[in-house]
């Protein structure tokens, strides 16, 4: 007891100093308060920087893990930026997949130097073929993926070789899937060199566009991966046929990433990319009237006016000839009645964004 005491008494004596210095020298003396207040502030910053990289931390060991597989045709020139834009993330993948359809470019080149460097980075090559096709696009995503089967990964990745994003971006998309466990298919809006976003207020947040999607594992599983279909619109069919599984599908438009090509126009003219856009959306079961005001509301786009009446006439000229769709009478069904009800809602006053975002 005497020595706690004793312990107890030194320990007053001690701040009584510490108050008799402060108050004689600390506060009449500006140099000494700025070394003190320089040292405290360091301290405060030492302690809050521990905090934020505990707390990121925490939040890479509970995001999902996941993989990236990505189809190169003849990329060279867009390649190298999507390369440093997936090194440079927080949250890198657990292994990513460059699959070669056959470049001639020097495509293969480029990756091989990321690739002596980056032990979770593969390059596989498939043979060169004649003509560039969605059906050989497929075949190349099921080639990487097969690559990964064993690989403990929880979400995949589909992104083309002419985009880049910031270093948070897929920290941010795993996010959103680690907080919802209903989420099966989730991307960002893109900004390309002809025009800007979609304007959300018209177009469905539930649509995630094809150049980076993001899918929970059974999900993707659960659709059976992308659909090989020739003329495209497999990032659609893949986006309707995760809702008609049952999962929810969101674009979240905090984030926006660049798309460096104009979205078709990688081995056509945009004109004509618009045309075949009319094309696939009747290929998907778009119903002619949500057709309709798609093609008037893509007349205020680039190119103007042509670019909505090329598109409308794709529509169009496959309707008349009959074109076969790739898709069941079934995803055709499911395809109109959410049209109809997001142009009722339109119609009705309630914005396309804010009747889902009450979700």
């Amino acid at each position: 007891m005497e020595s706690f005491t004793r312990l107890s008494g030194h320990r007053v004596a001690r701040r009584c100093h510490l108050s008799e210095f402060r108050d004689n020298h600390l506060v009449t003396n500006r140099a000494l308060n700025r070394i003190l207040g320089g040292a405290l502030w360091m301290r405060s910053g030492t302690t809050q920087t521990a905090r934020l990289s505990r707390r990121d931390e925490l939040m890479k060991n509970r995001l999902l893990t996941y993989v990236l597989v990505t189809p190169a045709r003849n990329e060279v020139a867009f390649i190298e930026m999507t390369i440093r834009s997936v090194i440079a993330q927080t949250v890198r993948p657990l292994k990513w997949v460059i699959v070669s359809d056959g470049s001639t470019d020097g495509t293969d080149d480029v990756v091989r130097k990321y690739t002596e460097a980056h032990s979770w980075i593969e390059l596989i090559r498939l043979p060169e073929r004649s003509q560039r096709d969605f059906v050989g696009k497929v075949a190349a995503v099921n080639a990487g993926r097969a690559r990964m089967n064993t690989l403990p990964y929880e979400a995949i990745g589909n992104l083309d070789a002419d985009i880049s994003f910031e270093p948070d971006y897929f920290a941010f998309l795993l996010e959103k899937l680690s907080d919802d466990p209903r989420l099966g298919l989730i991307g960002t809006p893109y900004r390309d060199p002809v025009n800007p976003p979609y304007d959300y207020r018209f177009a469905s947040i539930e649509h995630v566009t094809g150049p980076c999607q993001l899918f929970r594992r059974e999900c993707f599983d659960a659709i059976g991966g992308y659909m090989p279909v020739k003329g495209g619109a497999i990032d659609r069919i893949a986006d309707i046929s995760s809702r008609m599984n049952g999962w929810k599908t969101r674009t979240y438009t905090e984030k926006v990433y660049l798309h460096h090509r104009h979205t078709g126009t990688a081995q056509q003219g945009l004109l004509m990319a618009k045309f075949r856009d009319g094309g696939k959306d009747y290929a998907v079961g778009t119903s002619p009237i949500w057709e309709l005001f798609r093609t008037v509301y893509q007349m205020t786009k680039r190119p103007l006016i042509v670019g909505g009446l090329l598109t409308g006439a794709g529509y169009v000229w496959a309707l008349m000839r009959r074109v076969e769709r790739p898709v069941s009478p079934e995803m055709v069904a499911f395809c109109r009645r959410e049209q109809m009800q997001r142009l009722r809602s339109f119609l009705t006053g309630a914005t396309l964004w804010s009747r889902q975002r009450r979700r």
